[in-house]
């Protein structure tokens, strides 16, 4: 889910199409949730916190800080925590900002999206360590005679049998494709820069391992299927979520659970950049069949929904709430809301201890907390 701007706070913080089927399945008549407000412990850990991953092999929660923007920026840095407590165990230092991250478990690798720089950085687990940085893409000279980045980047994902990290490259100039970056991580060289993701943010990032797809959205209502073996654009497909975010997997099935905003920021981004008229409310998690993009179900959701985790054996599905400051939980079967935890002020990223039935969730501030302070850790107990 990176610049310092308010589409990619709303995008990933991160951090950012039409049913050819029968009409939306809403889970309208769900019994009431339970608000499970003593469930949830939190800490104050770093400023500008993204993204976490949990760590059943080290039994360690890790969490990515850019350390924020600004005269009153912290340092970069990767933080390791107690995943009982919540303490900070280790602080791996950083040369560049971090946002996005992926845990590559069986090889002791966190992998560190530097949206800024358009790196990777890697990170040993085991020695706590950053290791290497992965050079995506170099600057551009544009017509002002100024070097840039011509993308930007967001979700990263990691095929560990396979030796493979794909990287989404947000476009960030007009009649620009994104791509996908494909990274040999035995040897940390890119070996490819796939096109095709549409000339607009592609926000979501899936890998279906088994069966050798990467699934992408993009703020075009489309969702883009990329062979990890051809390495190109499988299939394209319109999709009914209009602003679609984060993107989980069924492993076992043919669904994706994918994460439909209804921001009023981004139908101006949407409109400006691209054209595109965004009318949905949004607010939703919208379950397709990846094999065609059709939607299978419609499942309310509080407010600004962005991130999304499977727990696929408990079947429970859980979405951060960005504008309500709720996590909520759902019935991955029966799509009916089973909880809500409240977590103030704009919960962001997921990641889970199965063992423990334990959801760690990181939280950003608001515009109302002091520019310089510290921003949260959530572990719920579930």
């Amino acid at each position: 889910m990176f610049r310092h701007s308010a589409l990619r706070s709303a995008a990933l913080a991160l951090a950012v199409s039409l049913s050819l089927g029968a009409p939306s399945a809403f889970a309208d008549n769900a019994p009431a949730a339970a608000s499970a407000t003593t469930a949830v412990q939190r800490q104050a850990i770093a400023q500008g916190l993204y993204e976490l991953a949990y760590s059943p092999k080290q039994n360690a929660v890790f969490v990515a800080s850019s350390g924020g923007f600004g005269d009153a920026a912290g340092p970069a840095q990767v933080l390791r925590l107690n995943p009982t407590t919540l303490a900070v165990e280790t602080r791996i230092p950083l040369q560049r900002k971090a946002f996005g991250v992926v845990l590559d478990d069986a090889h002791d690798r966190l992998y560190v999206g530097n949206t800024v720089d358009l790196s990777v950085t890697v990170v040993d687990t085991a020695q706590n360590k950053a290791i290497g940085t992965v050079q995506l893409m170099e600057k551009k000279t544009g017509k002002d005679g100024k070097a840039a980045y011509t993308h930007d980047l967001r979700e990263l994902v990691v095929d560990s049998a396979a030796n493979r990290l794909y990287v989404t490259g947000h476009s960030s100039q007009p009649n620009v494709s994104s791509v996908l970056f494909v990274v040999d991580t035995t040897t940390l060289k890119v070996i490819n820069t796939i096109p095709g993701l549409g000339n607009a943010k592609a926000p979501g990032l899936a890998l279906d391992a088994a069966n050798k797809r990467v699934y992408t959205s993009n703020l075009l209502a489309d969702l883009v299927v990329v062979g990890t073996d051809s390495h190109k654009v499988e299939a394209q497909h319109k999709i009914a979520a209009e602003q679609p975010m984060n993107i989980a997997l069924d492993p076992a099935g043919k669904r994706l659970f994918v994460t439909d905003q209804g921001s009023e920021m981004l139908r101006g981004y949407q409109a400006k950049s691209s054209g595109l008229v965004s009318k949905h409310p949004g607010q939703r998690v919208l379950v397709l069949d990846r094999s065609n993009g059709k939607e299978l179900a419609s499942i309310p959701t509080d407010a600004g929904p962005l991130g999304i985790l499977l727990d696929a054996p408990r079947k429970r599905l859980y979405v951060t709430n960005r504008e309500a400051g709720t996590v909520t939980a759902y019935n991955s079967d029966s799509y009916q809301k089973v909880a809500t935890y409240p977590v103030p002020t704009h919960p962001n990223s997921l990641a889970l201890d199965a063992k423990n039935n334990v959801l760690f969730v990181s939280i950003k501030n608001g515009e109302k907390d002091a520019k310089d302070a510290d921003e949260s850790v959530a572990r719920i107990q579930l």
